[in-house]
């Protein structure tokens, strides 16, 4: 029900914008909606813990606006991520066993990008802002909830799910293709910090830094068709 209303929202929010841009000017606007579908390579790029890239999928929609006397085009959208990433941890308080704990992450991205013309209607390069909603860390496994966190004395597996839900991505890529069917491949970085909101937790640091600090960092590969 939730990404149903989300899917709602933004296409509401597409209609106003396509709108909008359509009335400016003395020259022809070409507006589109683009469906977005992929896989995804996530990671938390952090000094406290040992983590380990894992893949995921992601989906979406946005409208995009081609300007032809511009050397570029604006898209503006969102999308829908299901990640995963590994965090190294040990069953017992006290063990010389080592396994990665499972966790995926459920987000919501609304981005506006620019799209740079290289080779008009087949080849772009494409960078803009990200807002980001996402969800605490899960448990992929639920037997492994009662696991410790490597580096840590004391620091439980549950400790560290609840990560900050609101953080701001840049995003950079590059799309080839057709002007109705592209491939793209696009790298999504976090400039938040997305283990801050884990200082607020009297969490028990010992043994490691209680001063937690990790970017996301997101391969995306998929492709976009163009109506």
């Amino acid at each position: 029900m939730k990404k149903l209303q989300l899917y709602l929202l933004v296409v509401l929010f597409i209609s106003f914008v396509t709108k909008s841009f359509s009335q400016k000017g003395n020259y022809r606007i070409t507006n589109g909606i683009n469906i977005t579908g992929g896989v995804t390579q996530f990671d938390i790029v952090t000094d406290n813990f040992t983590t380990k890239a894992s893949n995921g999928f992601i989906g979406g929609l946005g409208a995009s606006v081609d300007i032809p006397v511009r050397w570029y085009n604006i898209s503006f959208g969102m999308q829908l991520s299901e990640s995963n990433v590994e965090v190294l941890g040990r069953p017992a308080l006290i063990s010389t066993e080592e396994e990665f704990i499972e966790y995926k992450m459920f987000a919501a991205q609304v981005a506006m990008l620019l799209h740079v013309k290289v080779i008009p209607d087949h080849f772009t390069i494409d960078f803009g802002p990200m807002l980001q909603y996402n969800s605490k860390l899960e448990f992929r496994d639920e037997n492994q909830e009662s696991y410790f966190i490597n580096n840590y004395t004391n620091l439980s597996a549950e400790d560290i799910t609840n990560i900050s839900q609101f953080n701001l991505n840049g995003a950079v890529g590059a799309s080839v293709g057709f002007k109705y069917f592209k491939l793209k491949v696009q790298y999504i970085y976090g400039f938040t910090n997305i283990l801050k909101k884990l200082e607020n937790e009297d969490l028990d640091a010992s043994g490691g830094d209680s001063r937690f600090k990790g970017n996301q960092s997101m391969l995306v590969l998929g492709a976009v068709v163009s109506f």
